[in-house]
Order: structure tokens, then sequence, then C-alpha cells
């Protein structure tokens, strides 16, 4: 995606600084949202839970990559090189989050693995479905101001991990209130297409 960039000078500057802030808050919060929901989905057995937390640690890669990027921005002659390589990492993290995501979702339908009830899961994706979308927005804003391409796929993944916790919290409640045990690997293998896609 080419983005034409708006702002220049002082203007840029200030923006890249929001940005660095942004992706600050987004490595800072996935940190902690990917432990929880790894020793959550480890507890109860969720594969849904566990995909959601990898999707944390391609977050903060996705972000530490948009640091870099963002940190390179005052050198013209780099920042088109930055630029490329961060929207390469961020490409690659989206494949390696699929990857991960239908193995670990056909072996637990295969196998039956009925996960634990996940009242921390359920919790987190609830959080997260409210944190995401700010982000989101905000991350776009600055991308298009300062015309980076890979601070926008950033703020895309960012879109994905909302759709990921709508899923998960679907699945979670659905297996804790009804019993869907199926429902987790469901919700898991649901988010695929969308990674892929991006």
């Amino acid at each position: 995606m080419a983005v034409t960039p708006i702002a220049t000078g002082d203007d840029r500057r200030a923006l890249v600084r929001r940005g660095q802030t942004l992706e600050y808050i987004t490595v800072g919060y996935n940190s902690i949202e990917g432990v929880v929901a790894i020793g959550s989905g480890l507890v109860a057995g969720s594969v849904a839970l566990i995909g959601f937390g990898f999707d944390s640690a391609i977050e903060v890669i996705s972000g530490l990559a948009l640091l870099w990027r963002l940190y390179g921005d005052a050198d013209e002659e780099r920042r088109e090189r930055f630029e490329r390589r961060a929207l390469r990492i961020v490409g690659i993290s989206f494949l390696i989050l699929a990857a991960y995501v239908l193995y670990d979702a056909a072996k637990s339908l295969i196998r039956r693995e009925a996960p634990d009830e996940s009242i921390v899961g359920i919790v987190l994706a609830a959080v997260s479905l409210i944190i995401m979308p700010l982000l989101v927005r905000a991350k776009r804003r600055v991308a298009r101001a300062i015309g980076s391409a890979a601070l926008a796929a950033d703020a895309t993944q960012t879109e994905i991990c909302t759709w990921l916790s709508a899923i998960l919290l679907g699945g979670l409640l659905l297996n804790a209130t009804l019993g869907w045990w199926w429902a987790d690997p469901v919700a898991a293998l649901v988010m695929i297409p969308m990674i892929v896609k991006e």
C-alpha cells in the first residue's frame, strides 16, 4: 500500500514521536496480553487463547520493527530502506501466526481436546476489544500523515488483533456457557483466513 506523506518538518517529527509512543503502548500492552493469554490458555487447555497469546508476541515483534523504522525516519535516505524491511517483517509475522493457529486448532479438533473455561481469557479478550480499536485509529492517522505503509500495515495487524479478540471472546463464552468444546478450536480456525489475507 503506497501512502503519500502529508506532514513535513516539525509536524512530521511530532507525528513520528506520536507513532513511537503508540508503538511503545502496543509493545507494552501486547507483552502483558501475551503472557496472560498463553498462561491462562495453558491452564485451560484453550488453543484459541494460546493462539491469541502467540498473536500478541507477533504484535510485539511488529511493534519493535516499527519502532526501529520510526527511529530511522529522520534520515531520508535510510527511511525507505527501513520502511521496506519493517513492512517485510510485519508480513512474515502474519504467515507465522497463520501456520501456528492452523496447526494447533486442527490438532485440538482431531484429538477432541476440550478446554476448561477461562474467566481470565474472557476478561482479557473483552479488554482487548476496547484497547485495540483505539490503537488502530491512532496508528492509521499517523501512518497517513507521514506516508508510512509499514505503520499502516502494523495498524492492520492491530485491527486483526481486534477481530481475533472478538472471535476468541465468542469461542470462550460458548465453551463456558454451553460447553461447546469445539467452539474454541473452530474460533481459532476462523482467524486464519483473516490473517492470511493480510
